[in-house]
């Protein structure tokens, strides 16, 4: 979880920039050598670095962006961890955190975004999440002269990667680092805990018509792994591969993992009676709030699942 101390870092490390840039300019000027000044300095460094989205744009800025549109919750919510949460101008009806995401302008949906909408906010950046149907809103946006940022997180190192185009982009490459560092050890933190008193096998409920669950493609599939179990259709590597209730019968998970809503009517549901788990009972609800995001609350997500696991391995000692 990201933390206050994370926090802290991150506020140190902008006091000392601050201090350098000042003490710099101070010997810039006796000194009267004409060298480059830190915002020159810093437009260069921009120009110079470049992150090929997910949709293969290259994002290239002048200066740190600072009329930011962020159009994917995980971003959003990244953005406002890294300290950039008041350059944003507008977000998704779907931004909900941090609690301080809600206060910035709601500007429809991330996905077919509204593009006037957007455009009447005057970004200077707009964050969208890589899905087909965004590429025609990505090339609006390009058209009226606004850079895009378009990513997705499948995976755990994507929202390493995607922390680190932010930093980039909003000037604060530091806050970025801590960000990521802070999640990192959150996160080697479970996986270091010793593994579970019976060994977990798990079958991951992500829709019911048809039957979708999480592949070895998802950040889903990485966290079971944190957490101590093990994904009964990890041979699959998509993200969210379709299966057939017989292929979960087969498979005989020891548990199903489902969010409140789906667990209740799996159990009330008699053809998944095929599944031995859910004739025993043993269907774990996940809290969908939490883990339902690759973002800055990871490292917590993996524990709530490792607190999960436990309680249900203790059942069947």
């Amino acid at each position: 979880m990201f933390s206050i101390l994370s926090h802290r870092r991150i506020e140190i490390v902008r006091r000392l920039r601050r201090t350098l840039a000042v003490c710099l300019g101070v010997a810039f000027a006796a000194n009267a050598c004409g060298a480059p000044s830190a915002e020159h300095r810093q437009s260069a460094a921009l120009h110079s670095s470049a992150f090929i989205d997910d949709f293969g744009d290259t994002l290239r800025l002048a200066r740190p962006a600072e009329r930011i549109v962020s159009l994917n919750p995980v971003t959003t919510e990244a953005l406002f961890a890294i300290g950039a949460g008041a350059r944003l101008v507008g977000r998704t009806h779907w931004d909900g955190a941090p609690a301080a995401a809600r206060s910035v302008p709601d500007l429809g949906d991330g996905l077919k975004p509204n593009v006037e909408a957007v455009l009447a906010v005057r970004p200077d950046l707009v964050v969208l999440y890589a899905a087909d149907a965004n590429r025609g809103a990505a090339s609006s946006f390009h058209r009226a002269g606004v850079p895009t940022l378009t990513v997705r997180t499948d995976r755990l190192a994507d929202f390493a990667r995607v922390l680190r185009a932010l930093g980039g982009a909003t000037g604060d490459s530091a806050a970025a680092a801590i960000v990521a560092d802070s999640v990192q050890r959150s996160l080697d933190a479970v996986r270091a805990m010793p593994a579970p008193a019976v060994p977990m096998t798990v079958f991951w409920h992500a829709w019911d018509a048809p039957v979708i669950t999480i592949g070895a493609g998802s950040y889903l599939d990485e966290l079971v792994v944190i957490a101590g179990a093990r994904n009964v259709f990890a041979d699959l590597p998509q993200p969210s591969p379709q299966v057939t209730l017989e292929s979960v019968a087969q498979r005989n998970p020891g548990f199903v993992l489902a969010g409140p809503q789906a667990a209740r009517k799996i159990l009330a549901d008699p053809r998944w009676l095929a599944v031995p788990a859910v004739r025993a009972r043993r269907v774990l609800v996940v809290d969908t709030a939490l883990v339902g995001r690759p973002g800055v609350r990871m490292g917590e997500a993996a524990k709530s699942l490792r607190l999960l696991f436990d309680s249900a391995t203790r059942g069947r000692r």
